[in-house]
């Protein structure tokens, strides 16, 4: 078992052998608990005689390890790999223990991220709404879950959900959900923008599976009004929740009892303030 004694060793192992595998193209995971060999795997096992080499299954591991991983913030846009991480001053032998998990939490997120666009990829359009509501919720937007409703339907002038931010309704956040693949450029904000003026909101969030172009944020950013953009990276991100728990004195320096403290207080403090930003 692991030391945490939630996994059996060998478990653990082979999860990260498939996911090195997945990241070179060599197998898939169409659903939760199946493995499937990719033509591309196939091609290297005939390539060795179905005997693949200690080496090359180093070189496989190594490559996993060095993947680019993609800022998940999508303000910045920048990527920062495991190779240019461990060349800067030796670091992957400097490190602290906290250091080592905080970067093993990192990659971590950014697996399981890819992970959960691939699901949405594999979504319809319809429940990729209701998904945008749920996320919205959870972040705290609403009094209650019956106030996010989906509207989403052909004819729906671009708004796909509302979201009433009191008793009353007096307050809305207007929703439209984009299940691309592709990037959202400018005239697709300008829609968003229209749709918004026909019903003379104020307040808007698009949210899309794919990417959004520079000019697309320029032209959100010159509206009247709130209009919030999320691309698909950032609707991982926010559907991952957190990291929280007490870490030892040892690691940290300080004590884990006021740590948990403080940061009970600041998640309180993010939720309230989220109820309210807009």
């Amino acid at each position: 078992m692991l030391p945490s004694g939630l996994q059996p060793v060998f478990q653990n192992r082979i999860g990260w052998a498939h996911d090195a595998l997945k990241r070179a193209g060599l197998s898939s995971a169409p659903v939760r608990g199946a493995w499937i060999i990719t033509d591309a795997g196939r091609k290297l096992l005939d390539a060795y005689g179905g005997k693949v080499p200690e080496a090359e299954v180093e070189r496989i591991g190594s490559e996993a390890r060095d993947v680019s991983i993609q800022s998940l913030s999508g303000a910045t846009g920048t990527s920062h790999s495991a190779r240019e991480a461990a060349a800067d001053g030796g670091k992957a032998e400097t490190q602290s223990p906290r250091e080592q998990i905080e970067d093993a939490l990192a990659r971590i997120r950014a697996s399981v991220a890819r992970d959960l666009l691939v699901q949405i990829g594999r979504q319809t359009p319809a429940e990729f709404e209701s998904l945008v509501l749920d996320v919205l919720y959870a972040l705290g937007y609403g009094l209650s879950r019956e106030a996010l409703v989906r509207t989403g339907r052909s004819g729906d002038g671009g708004i796909d959900g509302i979201v009433s931010l009191d008793r009353l309704g007096f307050q809305k956040v207007y929703v439209q959900a984009k299940k691309w693949k592709g990037q959202v450029g400018a005239p697709e904000i300008q829609g968003f923008m229209g749709a918004l003026h026909l019903q003379g909101a104020d307040k808007g969030v698009l949210i899309t599976s794919g990417s959004i172009s520079g000019p697309a944020r320029e032209a959100a950013r010159q509206a009247r009004g709130s209009v919030v953009l999320i691309d698909g990276a950032r609707l991982a991100e926010l559907m991952i929740p957190p990291v929280s728990g007490k870490l030892s004195p040892r690691l940290t320096g300080r004590d884990d009892h006021a740590l948990g403290a403080r940061a009970g207080r600041t998640q309180c403090r993010t939720r309230m303030h989220s109820s309210r930003r807009w």
